[in-house]
């Protein structure tokens, strides 16, 4: 037996347990048309499985180094944590990963150059952001620190609480060292296309409510919040095909393009650049945004 593969699917039935509510107190009826939705999940997401696949293998290109070192000065030091879309996976070049993109976008707002550092690890759940931050040097000090995690929570079917706990604690570490921070809350998990329905939007209603509960601790703890499915969601829904790479999961290099483009409003606030943030942007003490500017070009666009 495939002690992953079966794993896998247990965590898929306690999501689908713990949202759907499958086997309440229904009656005969009802648990035995639970038990068919079980069914029906469980061959969903083993499909899904082999459909993505891991055809972008399990390391993502390493884009570290100062940016735009033309500009002179001291550079802007940018640390990027998470998973692999913080990582980059997908990206065909080091100048397409996200954390290129955003250092590139901060050089040219600020005329600065901009030194990159990524301790995002692919496949990262959570509760594996600390550990990367412990990995950091005890005398670096970021101006800034990025924060991308929670797809793997949810097709892991980590308990959201546990979640929101460890990135509290995240985000305390990071300002300790004198970092602003700033959280891009859990993607859209349902613009995924290789997952089929129901199960796409079972994940989609997790995913929210984890977004949901990461806006409130980040904002809580002091940090800047990127509500990533509402700025840059409807990209991947409405252009999967140039969005996504290869294997329908990751961003691709347009995807990185987008994503960095719409969170760098949040990172140029943070680094007191800006004081007025678009729709889908969060600022610390506010219970929303600002009304947003004519469109996020006023903050410079991310080069390609």
């Amino acid at each position: 037996m495939n002690t992953a593969k079966t794993s896998e699917e247990a965590r898929w039935l306690g999501m689908v347990a713990a949202t759907a509510g499958v086997a309440g107190a229904v009656g005969v009826v009802g648990a035995a048309a639970g038990a068919g939705l079980v069914t029906l999940l469980k061959r969903q997401a083993a499909h899904a499985r082999d459909v993505i696949g891991k055809p972008l293998g399990e390391e993502a290109i390493d884009a570290d180094k100062v940016y735009k070192k033309t500009y002179g000065g001291t550079p802007v030091e940018l640390l990027v944590l998470g998973d692999s879309m913080a990582a980059g996976l997908g990206a065909e070049t080091k100048g397409g990963t996200l954390g290129a993109r955003l250092a590139k976008g901060i050089a040219k707002a600020l005329l600065r150059p901009v030194r990159l550092r990524t301790a995002a690890v692919v496949g990262a759940e959570t509760s594996m952001v600390p550990a990367q931050v412990e990995s950091l040097p005890d005398d670096y000090r970021p101006d800034v620190a990025v924060v991308i995690v929670g797809g793997n929570d949810v097709t892991h079917r980590v308990p959201q609480k546990d979640s929101t706990r460890v990135l509290g604690e995240v985000i305390d570490a990071l300002r300790e060292r004198g970092a602003e921070v700033v959280v891009g809350t859990c993607p859209d998990v349902g613009a995924v296309r290789p997952l089929p329905q129901p199960l796409r939007s079972l994940g989609r209603r997790i995913a929210k409510q984890l977004a949901e509960g990461q806006r409130e601790i980040a904002l809580a703890r002091g940090a800047y919040v990127v509500s990533l499915s509402d700025v840059v969601g409807p990209f991947f829904i409405t252009n999967p095909d140039e969005m996504f790479a290869i294997d329908h999961f990751h961003p691709s290099a347009m995807g990185y393009k987008r994503t960095a483009k719409a969170m760098l409003p949040s990172i140029l606030a943070a680094l007191g650049h800006v004081e007025r943030v678009p729709f889908g942007h969060h600022l610390p003490g506010l219970a929303g945004p600002l009304e947003p500017p004519d469109s996020t070009e006023s903050v410079g666009p991310v080069e390609p």
